[in-house]
């Protein structure tokens, strides 16, 4: 992971990177400032692992948490863009999904994640699906 952190972080020379986690709990942040001049381009990080800090820290709408749930792509793009917002960072990643030991009561399984990414222009996000095994 330290490597894929380093061709990001190199990457993004010259841009700050901010990062909203929900269920990866800080381990992108951690990833990421393990590599030596970080700080360079890594401004910080927000884990939201409740709807509450998604709403109060990042923005994230209310009525499309009731709606949606916090598993999705409109919240992964929201809680990126909420991330660029509240650390002023160029752009942010963000990260939300199952990971065990059950999905939740709308039918999403375990292991589905979605990958929110949020620049000045856009926000978008990619859906990965991850085979649970227990």
């Amino acid at each position: 992971m330290t490597s894929l952190c380093c061709d990001v972080l190199s990457a993004l020379e010259g841009k700050t990177l901010a990062t909203a986690e929900s269920c990866t709990g800080g381990m992108i942040g951690a990833q990421i400032t393990a590599v030596a001049g970080s700080s360079k381009t890594y401004k910080g990080g927000i884990i939201s692992y409740t709807n509450e800090i998604k709403t109060a820290l990042l923005g994230v709408n209310t009525e499309l948490l009731s709606r949606e749930g916090a598993v999705c792509a409109e919240v992964a793009e929201a809680m990126a863009a909420g991330a660029r917002r509240a650390l002023n960072a160029d752009v942010a990643i963000s990260v939300t999904g199952f990971a065990g030991p059950s999905g939740d009561d709308r039918g999403t399984p375990v292991g589905t994640v979605y990958i929110g990414y949020a620049d000045e222009k856009t926000a978008y996000c990619g859906y990965h699906g991850f085979i649970y095994t227990s």
